[in-house]
């Protein structure tokens, strides 16, 4: 009877979730991105929006483009 041992190396366990942590990583990144540019932005007087030709109501657009759209 022939004993058959197989070596299942780490990169294989981890091939199948390493992407997944992958992408959770980057969706939380991609979120921190957003609220800091969201809050950065909102502390801003009107006065300062207006200088850089930014109105309130763009606000979460621009930073919504900031994270997600690079």
């Amino acid at each position: 009877m022939a004993h058959i041992a197989e070596n299942i190396g780490i990169g294989s366990f981890r091939a199948p979730f390493g992407g997944l942590f992958g992408r959770i990583a980057d969706a939380f990144a991609r979120r921190r991105v957003y609220n800091r540019t969201y809050a950065e932005l909102n502390a801003l007087t009107t006065r300062e929006l207006d200088d850089l030709g930014i109105s309130r109501s763009m606000i979460s657009r621009l930073a919504y483009e900031a994270a997600f759209e690079n």
